[in-house]
């Protein structure tokens, strides 16, 4: 979790928010998870708040 803050957060709301608030915020979401031989996708509600957030974060720790 402290790698996520480090590396996925910085410079966003959430970079100084506490291991709770990141795991109620960007973790615990509701989601479909489809996976394929190449790729997986998430499949996150409309009425999720945090969607941006969670994709700029995800893009960050993407590697490579």
């Amino acid at each position: 979790m402290e790698g996520i803050r480090r590396l996925g957060l910085k410079c966003t709301e959430l970079a100084r928010a506490q291991i709770t608030t990141i795991r109620l915020r960007m973790l615990k979401i509701g989601a479909v998870i489809l996976r394929n031989t190449r790729r997986i996708r998430f499949l996150l509600s409309s009425a999720y708040p945090h969607q941006g957030l969670f994709f700029e974060v995800a893009a960050r720790l993407k590697p490579g």
